[in-house]
């Protein structure tokens, strides 16, 4: 349950911060969110990388699909992808994914490392 709700609150989290922030305000929505919910490092990282996944991939894929490829088949010429504009969008995806697991993942060992932290002080 707390692995969905953390896939949902950073998706939708990470949409409003794309708004008014720059790109890499999904690692900070990432990491807060881990951060928030208590959840196993290996969940966090999973649940950081399939959001940013899922939320980069469709908006990339819808801003392609409204210009008709063409900026997208342009840049995947420009790259060793043999002009595949969705092997341009995976890629892209996979960064952002990559970003938000990391993001998450330290999210997650902080929270933990706090929580080592108050418990042995209370020995």
């Amino acid at each position: 349950m707390k692995f969905s709700v953390s896939i949902i609150l950073t998706i939708v989290a990470s949409f409003a911060a794309g708004f008014y922030l720059p790109w890499w305000s999904i690692a900070l929505v990432a990491f807060g969110v881990a951060v928030m919910m208590d959840l196993k490092p290996v969940m966090a990282w999973l649940a950081g990388f399939v959001s940013i996944l899922l939320l980069w991939g469709l908006l990339i894929w819808w801003i392609d699909a409204q210009n008709d490829s063409i900026l997208s088949a342009r840049m995947a010429t420009l790259f060793p992808l043999g002009g595949s504009s969705a092997l341009l969008i995976l890629i892209a995806a996979l960064v952002g994914a990559i970003i938000g697991g990391l993001a998450a993942l330290s999210g997650s060992f902080l929270r933990r490392y706090l929580n080592e932290r108050k418990y042995r002080s209370e020995y």
